[in-house]
């Protein structure tokens, strides 16, 4: 962490990264209007960016998906491999972008944007303002090699219990989620997830497990049952993923943020309070609070509550918050939660 690393009120130092000029200076007007924000550089490439890295460094860096020569995704590879560090990418939201950004946060990214455009562009900076302020405090690890992930153990004679798995994540989850369905088999126990991404993103994120994990992912639809071998995402957009009243299907459908989010955990584990002893929860690397409060009222209700701890979390704040409420009866690192939670759904 470097010498200029924020804490509360101090200065970041950001470091903008973008091949077009115009985009570079628009990213720089956003940010600078934030008191604690100070932008302290700019590159047009990679090459620059790594000597600015170098020479200057920042305490974020912005990072241009889409680059001539280097892309983005490949720079980011190397800086995070070789000096891991804190970076917001800036993306479009098409579907090739959106693939691109999902990719970018499996590699250690701490958040993705949508490119500033006309008509809500200041939407886009005050996202982008505080993700960068999220960013500086976020503990930044280098990405795992293939070798080094959790892989399904074999379980002979490994039954099912009957209790679903619940995952609630935000900052950080696309790596945290991917590393513990690495662990699951085929047959894992029918799991839930809401991580809190735009809806474009989830679908690449799920097409991305899709082809790295043992279970069969899906965006999760109106009335759909889990079965055994199936993890369902919440769809995001306007819409919350509920477990429905019969405790046997879900049900997607629209309502009012919560805890600042749509999709919410609080949402997905407050739905299941009814069924909480067919319950393993699991609350993961974010900021704020989101979920902390429904996992107590589950725990309380005889569900399974697994939280991750503060080492291994990009941001330790969902966890933090369940955690100080007596929400989490353990905490693990992520690299043993995956077995964790298998462990539980047996019988």
């Amino acid at each position: 962490m470097s010498e200029g690393r924020s804490r509360q009120g101090r200065i970041v130092r950001v470091l903008i990264v973008d091949d077009s000029l115009t985009m570079r200076r628009l990213i720089r007007a956003g940010l600078e209007t934030h008191p604690r924000i100070q932008v302290i550089g700019e590159a047009g490439n990679a090459r620059e960016a790594r000597d600015a890295v170098k020479s200057l460094q920042p305490d974020v860096m912005t990072l241009d998906v889409e680059m001539p020569g280097m892309s983005g995704i490949e720079f980011l590879d190397r800086l995070m491999r070789a000096r891991p560090m804190p970076v917001i990418m800036v993306s479009t939201l098409t579907g090739a972008g959106s693939d691109a950004s999902v990719r970018a946060l499996s590699l250690g990214a701490v958040d993705c944007v949508e490119k500033p455009r006309f008509g809500v562009a200041r939407e886009t900076f005050e996202q982008l303002t505080k993700m960068i302020l999220v960013a500086a405090q976020a503990r930044v690890h280098r990405p795992p090699t293939a070798a080094e992930r959790p892989q399904p153990a074999s379980r002979p004679g490994w039954r099912w219990n009957g209790r679903w798995l619940l995952l609630g994540s935000s900052t950080g989850g696309v790596e945290a989620l991917e590393t513990i369905l690495h662990s699951f088999p085929p047959e894992c126990p029918p799991t839930l997830i809401t991580q809190h991404m735009p809806a474009q993103f989830l679908r690449s994120f799920c097409a991305r497990l899709n082809t790295n994990v043992a279970p069969a992912v899906r965006i999760a639809h109106d009335g759909a049952k889990p079965a055994p071998g199936e993890v369902l995402i919440a769809p995001g957009g306007d819409d919350h993923l509920r477990i429905a009243r019969d405790g046997t299907s879900v049900r997607i459908s629209p309502g009012p943020k919560r805890s600042g989010h749509r999709p919410s955990v609080d949402e997905m584990f407050g739905s299941a309070l009814p069924h909480a002893n067919k319950i393993i929860a699991a609350i993961l690397t974010g900021m704020g609070r989101d979920g902390a409060e429904e996992m107590l009222n589950l725990r309380r209700a005889g569900a399974r509550c697994i939280g991750q701890d503060a080492e291994t979390c990009v941001v330790y704040g969902m966890p933090r918050v369940a955690h100080e409420l007596g929400a989490v009866e353990e905490q693990l690192p992520l690299g043993r939660i995956g077995e964790r939670l298998l462990e539980l759904a047996a019988r």
